[in-house]
């Protein structure tokens, strides 16, 4: 089968790549930074655009570049992008916080309106899968504008399923957990003093002990992709702590409610008297 990746270069984008190129399928990757080294050594298999996802014209250019290559895509996966401006949201710098959110939020929305087109001719049931993160389902204090558009992001996947309900297409989000990548490297570099005493103390931890799962991270998105989630959509789901293996056995029972999704929880649904 025929992917796009968006933040192929580097991280769990790279990895995806990886792992996707091992099982036999072509994978088209798109990143800011030179991917030559790479496509030398998986020839046939894996193209590359650079590209700024943040940047509309910049998508757009990348996708018509594989339009003019491929007849359809199978699925498009939004691996891209960045930690941005951290900091006391009050005290932040306006333009990088916008940056940040263009970078992550519009990035991941440009790649879905530029590869809408080739999805719809996939063959069969076309496949997105969108990459939140932290910030998305809890405050993240200092980290306001990566978790506002991870939040976005979430959201902006929900009204697409429902827009193309009836559509073969599923388009979930997915949370990875707490994995080693750069992003953590950074927090780090920040120190305390930018990041907090609490996520600085968490990305050290998380640094030596090795973080979550890679390999959990990589077998969800690669369930997403397949046949075995169909009918699977809108949803948000963590790849450490969901049973996500196990929920095409209650496919009608999850498209019938809210689980994995962002609602509002009011007291009656908390069991308590206010």
């Amino acid at each position: 089968m025929h992917f796009v990746l968006t933040g192929s270069s580097t991280g769990i984008g790279r990895a995806l790549a990886e792992r996707l190129l091992s099982r036999g399928h072509c994978v088209w990757g798109l990143a800011r930074s030179d991917q030559a080294d790479f496509v030398a050594r998986h020839a046939g298999n894996f193209r590359a655009s650079r590209c700024d996802v943040g940047d509309w014209p910049q998508v757009a250019r990348a996708a018509s570049e594989v339009a003019a290559a491929l007849p359809h895509i199978d699925g498009l996966i939004t691996c891209a992008g960045t930690l941005g401006e951290v900091g006391r949201a009050l005290s932040t710098s306006p333009a990088r916080w916008s940056a940040t959110i263009r970078a992550n939020l519009d990035g991941t929305y440009h790649a879905l309106r530029a590869f809408n087109a080739l999805l719809e001719r996939a063959p069969r049931r076309a496949k997105v899968v969108c990459f939140s993160g932290g910030g998305a389902t809890k405050p993240r204090a200092r980290f306001s504008a990566y978790g506002v558009a991870k939040t976005g992001i979430v959201r902006l996947v929900e009204t697409i399923a429902e827009e193309e309900r009836g559509r073969p297409l599923d388009i979930n989000a997915v949370a990875p957990g707490a994995i080693n990548t750069r992003l953590t490297d950074e927090v780090i570099a920040l120190g305390s003093a930018v990041a907090g005493e609490a996520e600085f103390a968490a990305a050290q931890k998380q640094k030596a002990s090795g973080g979550d799962s890679l390999e959990q991270a990589l077998g969800l998105v690669e369930w997403l992709l397949a046949p075995a989630s169909d009918g699977i959509t809108g949803r948000l789901l963590s790849a450490p702590w969901d049973p996500w293996p196990t929920l095409d056995q209650h496919r009608a029972e999850l498209a019938a409610s809210d689980i994995y999704t962002l609602r509002r929880i009011v007291p009656e649904e908390r069991r308590r008297n206010w």
